[in-house]
């Protein structure tokens, strides 16, 4: 980053250019202001449904990649604002369906949806955020409403994947990238599309941010995978260990399960691994080996390819302070796991 520019903690605390910082404040209010009352409604118990996620926060991640996106074009394109609503309203409504499936009852820290009204309720709210997404999006353009479509195909077939499962002659681990990429990135990446092509920047720019946000999706999964077998509570905001009792098979048990690395109790957390894990000493036993398997390094290795993959991308784009934000998100990602 220039030193012409003064610094200030932007999004996750990455120092980001002042004037950066001040108009990305400035735009997320605008964003705030929008997704309110695209959730208000005349039904009272739909408007209180759907606004139940919104005013429990969240740390708006999606919309952000749209505001700094936007200034490889113009930041004040009429487009920019609404396509930031659009990412959010998407990733809310799948919030919903998500609680469902798994049958959850907190989300951000509040009662989910599911657990307050009903599984029914729960599920056509995310109907009706999606409907209103659709709404904002058909105000710009043809071309943004192909890009939404395909990425909430891949959404779709990412849950689905996700939940048959790899083929019996599938790779295991080759499967579960492509659901994180589905699942999980395709939506970050259409959020950094969205920015830099509603703000008129040039194909080549907004074809290598889309690219560098789909990578900065997986290693955001892949760190949250990290985050959850080797961090405290009060770091990853969860209870350790809570995919591993879910059964729910993330990076490093891939690699377990795969034979990467080895050690004196290989044996003993493969056979864990593929137990039901929901017993306090079960899950205790299979926790602390996993967290001293070379598995969890391979894991961190992993990640940090995916982020340098993503900064390697970024780094052919102008020099701005958007760049460096983007930058300092690949940094980010890699140090909230050490």
């Amino acid at each position: 980053m220039s030193n012409a520019f003064a610094e200030e903690s932007g999004p996750f605390g990455i120092p980001v250019d002042a004037a950066l910082a001040a108009d990305a404040r400035e735009r997320l209010a605008a964003v705030e202001t929008l997704l309110l009352e695209s959730v208000h409604g005349e039904d009272p118990l739909l408007t209180q449904a759907s606004k139940h996620l919104v005013v429990a926060g969240g740390k708006r991640f999606r919309p952000m990649l749209v505001l700094l996106a936007s200034h490889f074009g113009d930041p004040a394109a009429a487009g920019v604002v609404p396509a930031a609503v659009v990412v959010e309203l998407t990733h809310l409504g799948t919030l919903y369906h998500d609680d469902v499936m798994d049958e959850a009852t907190v989300r951000r820290g509040r009662e989910s949806a599911n657990a307050r009204w009903t599984n029914t309720v729960a599920i056509l709210t995310g109907d009706y955020l999606f409907a209103r997404a659709s709404d904002l999006l058909a105000d710009l353009g043809p071309e943004a409403v192909r890009i939404q479509a395909r990425a909430f195909a891949r959404l779709v077939r990412g849950q689905i994947q996700e939940t048959v499962g790899p083929a019996d002659d599938a790779d295991p681990l080759k499967h579960y990238l492509q659901v994180v990429a589905d699942k999980t990135a395709s939506l970050i990446a259409v959020s950094g599309q969205f920015g830099a092509m509603l703000a008129g920047a040039p194909s080549h720019v907004v074809d290598t941010v889309t690219s560098a946000c789909e990578k900065i999706g997986v290693a955001f999964q892949l760190s949250d995978d990290i985050l959850d077998i080797d961090s405290e509570a009060e770091q990853s905001g969860k209870t350790p260990g809570t995919d591993l009792r879910e059964g729910i098979r993330t990076l490093p048990v891939h690699h377990v399960l795969a034979g990467i690395g080895s050690g004196p109790d290989d044996a003993r957390l493969r056979d864990l691994l593929v137990q039901d894990l929901t017993a306090d000493d079960l899950h205790a036993e299979a926790l602390a080996l996993l967290r001293a398997h070379p598995a969890m390094d391979r894991a961190r290795a992993d990640l940090r390819r995916w982020a340098e993959d993503a900064r390697t991308e970024l780094l052919t784009l102008p020099d701005i302070p958007a760049r460096a934000a983007f930058t300092g998100l690949c940094d980010y990602v890699v140090s909230r796991t050490g």
